[in-house]
């Protein structure tokens, strides 16, 4: 439940403008955070905030004095801030306050410090193939150099850099703002010079003063057997260079594996489909099977049903954590219908459709269980 705004200031209700304006300054000074150290000051400080911008407005406090705070949302009025009193946003006050803004003990990135280049990333296709055995390619890259007519430093040959007039080498800058609290000093960076303190006066005609150039080079890459789609290899240094002779950034190799048109991969095993005849799944075979080491020998055992998935050990996928051990091919098996027959193959398939014609029936369970209650009367 909201304070009374009255209370939160410690005024009365029949308040002046200006009594109330020197409560919200006397109460803004006591939560300033090098005087209070409490927790809650931040809250607070929010709180003051809300109630002087309501009784400070001959309106909203109107309103509230008549409905509360209930009334002046149902008015349309937005009492969650920011605050503004024409002396300037209480957020930007408040900011100073609790670590928004710039003061003079900020920590700030000196910008003469040597600086890492940034990353650079890749996109690599690979075939199949390629991902399982490994390969190497020289892959082109664009990056940032050094530039060499100037070796980093932007300043053009036989010239140094002068301190920067504007911040007096100091790299930042102070301005003033008086407000109801008082004068606040914002301390920032320097406009002119970026915060080094000093400028280039005859900037390097090569990289226009930045230090760096873009520049093309050939890498060669080394892709492990094994690799996988998606998988990301990372080469040291690779990236632009840095400034201030930071070191350089890395380049990220993003792996993007070619679908096969046979080969379906599943972590190291590989899975692959084969068609046989009916003879053969009725009598057993050897067939050729494809495999990324080449043809395979594939023992089909006599009876076997379509859909039954085989095994050939040791020619899937190398582990990356241990490329001499592979994974599996497994295959699974398609017994196909014939669909055009020869008068040979028909004559053939009669006659084995009148030899099974022949063979006893087997009963089903339905049958067992006539045959079980004949001649038991019920």
């Amino acid at each position: 439940m909201a304070r009374d705004y009255y209370e939160v200031l410690g005024i009365e209700k029949n308040a002046s403008a200006d009594e109330i304006k020197r409560a919200f300054r006397k109460k803004a000074r006591e939560l300033h955070p090098d005087v209070n150290k409490a927790q809650d000051a931040e809250e607070k400080f929010k709180e003051l905030g809300q109630a002087y911008e309501v009784l400070s407005d001959t309106e909203k406090r109107s309103m509230y004095d008549r409905y509360g705070e209930d009334g002046l949302k149902n008015a349309g009025f937005d009492t969650s801030g920011p605050f503004d009193f024409g002396f300037g946003d209480l957020n930007d006050i408040f900011a100073s306050f609790f670590g928004g803004g710039f003061t003079s003990s900020q920590r700030k990135r000196d910008p003469n410090a040597p600086q890492r280049g940034s990353d650079l990333r890749l996109d690599l296709d690979i075939t199949f193939e390629e991902a399982v055995f490994g390969t190497e390619k020289d892959v082109e890259i664009e990056h940032l150099e050094n530039c060499d007519a100037c070796s980093g430093s932007g300043i053009e040959k036989g010239h140094h850099p002068e301190t920067c007039s504007t911040c007096r080498g100091a790299g930042r800058v102070q301005t003033s703002t008086q407000t109801i609290l008082g004068s606040f000093t914002q301390v920032s960076t320097c406009p002119t010079c970026g915060g080094s303190g000093k400028v280039i006066k005859n900037p390097c005609k090569k990289c226009a003063g930045k230090g760096r150039v873009s520049s093309s080079k050939t890498i060669n890459i080394k892709i492990p057997k094994g690799i996988d789609n998606h998988n990301k290899l990372r080469m040291s240094g690779e990236g632009d260079a840095g400034k201030n002779g930071g070191p350089a950034g890395d380049l990220y190799v993003i792996i993007y594996v070619k679908e096969h048109e046979k080969f379906q991969r599943d972590g190291t095993n590989i899975y692959t489909e084969e068609d046989i005849t009916f003879s053969q799944a009725a009598l057993g075979d050897e067939i050729e099977v494809e495999t990324v080491d080449g043809l395979k020998i594939l023992k089909i055992p006599n009876g076997i049903q379509s859909g039954t998935i085989l095994s050939i050990k040791g020619v899937g996928i190398p582990f990356l954590s241990s490329t001499s051990r592979r994974g599996d091919q497994f295959i699974k098996i398609n017994v196909e219908t014939p669909t055009a027959l020869n008068e040979e193959e028909k004559k053939l398939y009669i006659r084995l459709m009148e030899i099974q014609k022949n063979k006893p029936n087997k009963k089903g369970i339905i049958n067992k269980v006539k045959d079980a209650f004949s001649g038991v009367s019920l």
